[in-house]
């Protein structure tokens, strides 16, 4: 292998997959801050949900809202529905893995609540049925996901899907619009200049 031929073709890969990402999203990615902005301004929280890396990202970037992202301030109220082992196991085991974050978000979600599944193929049944449970509950819902995600259109109220196939360039940019939310809400809250 020619290791520099693939670093070089990964990050042109990469460049491309952020400027397509910036010239498709950015209507949508204002749209998804408003409404975080407008439930915590009305006491709600956001709902982070996904499997495998995206797991990882929901649990990042609900730590980012309610530690500090750029600066000290108040908490912003966000969880991640992927931390809570026993929930995580029990609603596995007595309830199937389909269910393991809908019913997180029965128990823990309220109208006016932004419910946000990260799923890189949109494909994935765990957060396809957190969606619908949040949208029977009058929860606000977003998702992250790919260009095959479509499946997410008719169960979000905002969706940002990422102009590629690739997951792993899909995953790049999930957790970058992540941190700009993080980054856009504590500005857009008053709790870091610009």
């Amino acid at each position: 292998m020619d290791l520099a031929s693939f670093f070089k073709a990964e990050f042109a890969e990469h460049h491309d997959v952020a400027r397509r990402s910036e010239a498709a999203l950015s209507n949508r990615f204002a749209e998804l801050v408003r409404a975080c902005t407008k439930s915590i301004q009305g006491g709600g929280k956001l709902l982070f949900f996904g499997n495998g890396g995206s797991a990882a990202d929901a649990q990042h970037l609900a730590t980012e809202l309610t530690i500090r992202y750029k600066r000290d301030r108040v908490a912003i109220a966000a969880i991640a529905l992927t931390t809570d082992t026993s929930a995580l196991t029990a609603a596995a085991n007595d309830l199937g893995f389909e269910r393991v974050f809908s019913r997180q978000i029965e128990a823990l979600g309220k109208p006016g609540d932004v419910a946000i599944g990260i799923s890189t193929s949109g494909k994935s049944a765990n957060v396809i049925a957190a969606l619908k449970q949040a949208r029977s509950m009058r929860l606000v819902t977003a998702a992250f996901t790919g260009q095959g995600g479509s499946e997410l259109s008719s169960l979000t109220d905002h969706l940002l899907a990422v102009p590629s196939a690739t997951t792993a360039r899909i995953q790049e940019m999930h957790i970058t619009l992540g941190q700009m939310l993080c980054g856009a809400l504590e500005i857009e809250l008053g709790l870091a200049r610009e």
